[in-house]
């Protein structure tokens, strides 16, 4: 066999793949989208987006998404005050003070933290956390969206500063020549020069660690309760999209019925939501790109 029937098996290969992933997304999104028709064949669209109350496993039925994505947004939300300044603050770090050394051996160890099972960043939550805010909080419900918010932004941290460092060290050091050339210390050269430079980067890393903190399961589930309510209060349970997921796989619904689609509709959501923000961070990243070329 010559070197170009290798090149061209390769090349069918990587076709292929290429092709399987866009076949796997369009067989989910089909499967979302058909029985998500079926559910609104029996609920209107209109009460889906603007009831406030989302009980349908209740007597009393409603199913309104809003309680859902306000529990959604409230976690991302909190977790990400902790992972983007946090993971900025450790990307600059490695980035432009630590040595080779020092970086060879601490950004492996930050990216165990992502490896660590989810599972057990829910016990956490709930085991420690928890009781530990409760010393300082006795407000603070057993099950709340503070204590999984703040793991869940912990968890997240490897994906900020990891990307965010791989974008800063991607600067030519010109720019870091030329900017001390004119005077400027390292702190100025890092904030002022580097850190723009990057920012395309930066903000793919931020708004890919926000996408995972949408998405996380087990975090939610264990710690955050089951409870959805249309709050902006952290100290309360509440309910995210993924969380009741789990709760309906894990119940006794009778496959096929109303409230069975219901999972269907909250997965179709979650993947507009997460499909709306890698649009965003792409929007962004050629932005920033054409600004700094």
């Amino acid at each position: 066999m010559n070197k170009k029937k290798k090149e061209y098996i390769i090349y069918l290969i990587l076709r292929g793949c290429a092709f399987l992933t866009i076949l796997t997304t369009i067989g989910i999104v089909t499967v979302l989208l058909s029985e998500s028709l079926t559910f609104f064949k029996n609920v209107s669209f209109w009460s889906f987006i603007s009831d406030t109350e989302w009980t349908p496993l209740f007597a009393n039925k409603h199913y309104g998404i809003a309680p859902l994505v306000s529990g959604t947004l409230l976690t991302t939300v909190i977790a990400l005050s902790v992972a983007v300044p946090i993971g900025l603050i450790i990307a600059i770090y490695l980035s432009e003070y630590a040595s080779d050394r020092f970086r060879s051996v601490i950004k492996p160890v930050l990216e165990i933290l992502a490896a660590v099972p989810t599972v057990v960043y829910g016990f956490f939550a709930l085991m420690f956390v928890t009781p530990f805010l409760q010393l300082f909080i006795p407000s603070l419900a057993g099950f709340n969206s503070l204590s999984a918010g703040l793991v869940m932004g912990i968890m997240i941290i490897p994906y900020v500063s990891s990307l965010s460092e791989d974008a800063l060290s991607a600067v030519p050091s010109s720019l870091r020549q030329a900017s001390y050339g004119l005077g400027a210390s390292k702190f100025q050269t890092s904030f002022k020069v580097v850190f723009p430079a990057a920012a395309s980067g930066v903000t793919v890393a931020v708004i890919l660690a926000l996408s995972r903190a949408i998405g996380e399961t087990m975090i939610v589930s264990i710690a955050a309760g089951q409870q959805p309510r249309l709050t902006a209060n952290p100290l309360v349970p509440i309910e995210t999209i993924t969380g009741y997921i789990v709760q309906v796989c894990m119940g006794d619904v009778p496959h096929g019925s109303i409230e069975y689609r219901t999972i269907f509709v909250a997965g179709l959501t979650l993947f507009f939501i997460t499909y709306l923000l890698n649009n965003i961070s792409y929007f962004l990243k050629q932005k920033y790109q054409e600004q700094y070329d």
